[in-house]
């Protein structure tokens, strides 16, 4: 198979040919660049392997583009970014190598090698094929694995004995799984129970690493898979045991409760089929957290768990547990502990808050605290509530989203007439330590959230007129005298 018609369109291309040529160096484009052209998929990363020195080529290619070459001569390795209109692409430069491991480490052992060394090294049979940019035989495909074969079968397989690929870099069990999960590829079954027999080598890899692949199986198309296959493969429970917890049934008395688990999956599995094919950079990393929401929001289920006679299983207050592990759980994964964290703890907290409103008569209160509570987070909130119906009764789904359908237009209606969404009381601490000559102290701590209560009940305006008077008042059930009276 021949790419020489794809590769000319990409002009980058014929510059490393050319520069490889004046070079004496035989390169090839090699690896994710060349599976993604197979099967027709966008890619802007492209790793460039010659027989010599990488550092050389990228700095001869990059003199030729005019562009800056980043070097990083601990790793043999440099790269270079080409812009060309609105298309942009990332590539890398390295020479051939061969690698061997040690067996508590994933740092290789590494020494200059052929091609063949090359291909032998990488992970898996649909990245370990390359495609020549030499001027004679400039496009063909070199596939010492089957790897378009495997393409093809929709198979992630390692090109050499599976024992040997995982031991020598365990992140590679995660990785097939976060493939598998990403193209929708089954896992060759030899490839699998190696990942099986070998999970414990997940242990010595850095938290970062695996939460990157794991964060990569989040935004896949179906997350629900690749978490599956972290399941069956004994990976899940030393990873994110908390997760696994969720897992089972347990009856008492012919009464029992959801596989938590798998609900947990499937809401996952609704946040992500809702989510925006050509999403931008931005919308990806918002909707990164809203499905870590989605992944956490029954987390403290098993926590919460209680069974009642008459109710049967109860999980009361499982959302307000569930927000307070979410710092912890971010802490150990390595996740960011600023304000996605804080959205994530936001939504598990609220998750509940909407199934209540979707009661025939629901006040204005209920919604003015929803609106508060939320504020610029409530769209993410009642997708989140969307996706956590899963009943298998179509019917009984359809009522449930009609019934969030007239929640949401009652929010909506709300917040135009009244404004409350991030709303802040026009009377603030400092205005009320200064009307009864005050220092920072409980009582104006208190004057200020009866204040909040009551706009919030709709019993006074969020207006200065109405809201001072209410403030003399309440201080004067506190004994207080006001030491000025405000006119404006």
């Amino acid at each position: 198979m021949n790419f020489s018609e794809t590769l000319h369109k990409h002009p980058i291309f014929d510059t490393i040919a050319q520069q490889a040529n004046v070079l004496g160096l035989r390169a090839y484009v090699i690896g994710g660049f060349v599976r993604d052209l197979v099967m027709n998929r966008p890619s802007k990363d492209i790793d460039v392997v010659c027989i010599g020195s990488g550092i050389a080529l990228a700095d001869a290619v990059g003199k030729a583009l005019g562009t800056h070459v980043s070097v990083f001569p601990n790793f043999g390795t440099a790269m270079l970014r080409d812009i060309k209109g609105d298309q942009e692409w990332e590539v890398e430069f390295v020479g051939a190598r061969k690698e061997s491991y040690r067996s508590d480490s994933r740092k290789p052992i590494v020494e200059d090698g052929t091609l063949e060394d090359d291909q032998n090294r990488r992970d898996f049979t649909i990245n370990a094929m390359g495609i020549s940019l030499n001027a004679d035989d400039f496009g063909e495909l070199l596939d010492p694995f089957n790897g378009l074969r495997d393409i093809k079968r929709k198979t992630i397989r390692t090109p050499l004995n599976p024992d040997v690929t995982f031991s020598d870099d365990p992140l590679r069990m995660m990785r097939a799984i976060r493939f598998a999960s990403q193209l929708s590829f089954d896992i060759e079954p030899d490839t699998f129970d190696a990942i099986v027999r070998m999970n414990e080598r997940v242990t010595i890899l850095s938290r970062e690493r695996v939460t990157d692949e794991l964060n990569k199986i989040i935004l896949s198309p179906t997350p629900s898979y690749g978490f599956k296959l972290l399941y069956h493969a004994g990976i899940l429970d030393r990873i994110f045991p908390e997760l696994v917890a969720l897992k089972g049934v347990e009856t008492i008395e012919g009464k029992g409760h959801k596989d938590n688990f798998y609900h947990t999956l499937q809401v996952l599995d609704n946040i992500a089929h809702r989510a925006q094919p050509n999403a931008t950079p931005a919308d990806r990393e918002n909707e990164l957290w809203l499905r870590w929401a989605a992944l956490l929001h029954d987390i403290a289920k098993p926590a919460t768990k209680r069974f009642d006679p008459k109710a049967g299983w109860t999980f009361h207050g499982h959302e307000d547990m569930g927000a307070r592990w979410v710092p912890g759980i971010f802490r150990t994964m390595k996740l960011p502990l600023n304000e996605h964290m804080r959205f994530v703890q936001k939504l598990v907290r609220l998750h509940l808050r909407p199934i209540a409103l979707t009661k025939e008569q629901i006040t204005d209160s209920a919604l003015r605290r929803l609106l508060f509570d939320a504020g610029d987070d409530l769209e993410g909130l009642m997708a989140l509530c969307r996706a956590d119906i899963t009943s298998k009764n179509y019917e009984k789904v359809q009522k449930h989203l009609r019934n969030f359908d007239k929640v949401e237009r009652k929010l909506h209606d709300l917040e135009e007439r009244d404004k409350v969404r991030n709303f802040q009381p026009v009377i603030t601490g400092e205005l009320i330590m200064e009307t009864f000559d005050l220092g920072p102290s409980k009582i104006v701590g208190d004057i200020k959230t009866v204040l909040r209560e009551a706009i919030l009940d709709g019993l006074v305006p969020n207006t200065f007129e109405a809201a001072y008077p209410f403030l003399l008042e309440e201080g004067r059930k506190r004994g207080l005298t006001p030491k000025t009276i405000k006119n404006e």
